[in-house]
């Protein structure tokens, strides 16, 4: 077949390792800094550490006492037991209300567990949760029982709405909209 030119063979060499050498800090770099993920997750995530055996999912207050949620990570079930209360695989023998943390008997060890925190994100700031206000759209306080006076005057309401609307839309279909220097469309009362 021939030989291959040198300068060829060093140019797909230089760019092949740079491709390589962009390829890994460019995947280093979105491990790290995922769209997909709340900010400071990766922090968060660290500071939780791995789940044990079982975990301490809730803390109830009942008329016969308190309660708590141990959650079997293994079998994904949990169990809302009393103190010294048997029938699992585990028996909860002490309990720190201010640390919110029991002392569970687990497959002969005993341990302590702290009341797991839920792990909310913030969608960010979405506003007020009320929608915006559309100029010039028809809006009036609701009558539970309007006389015929009060619907008429709705009904014309919006019987000059939609006239407006339609007005807006032919101007805008026939050239842009209204010309240079004209006067806004009026409002109706409301």
């Amino acid at each position: 077949m021939g030989t291959v030119h040198p300068i060829r063979a060093s140019f797909a060499i230089v760019s092949a390792s740079a491709a390589l050498g962009w390829g890994a800090s460019l995947r280093a770099d979105l491990a790290q800094a995922s769209p997909f993920l709340p900010l400071n997750s990766a922090a968060a995530a660290g500071q939780s550490g791995p789940a044990g055996p079982v975990e301490l999912r809730g803390i109830m207050s009942t008329s016969d006492g308190v309660a708590y949620c141990i959650y079997d990570t293994a079998k994904k079930t949990s169990a809302w037991v009393r103190l010294n209360e048997g029938g699992n695989d585990f028996v909860v023998r002490s309990a720190d209300p201010a640390g919110d943390s029991v002392t569970v008997d687990f497959q002969g060890r005993s341990m302590r567990l702290v009341l797991r925190t839920a792990k909310v994100a913030s969608a960010g700031s979405g506003g007020s949760g009320v929608a915006p206000a559309v100029p010039g759209a028809v809006s009036s306080s609701v009558v539970l029982n309007p006389s015929p006076a009060d619907e008429q005057k709705r009904l014309d309401a919006v019987a000059q709405e939609v006239r407006r609307r339609r007005l807006e839309r032919e101007r805008a279909a026939q050239g842009g909209g209204q010309a240079p220097g004209a006067a806004p469309l009026a409002v109706p009362n409301r």
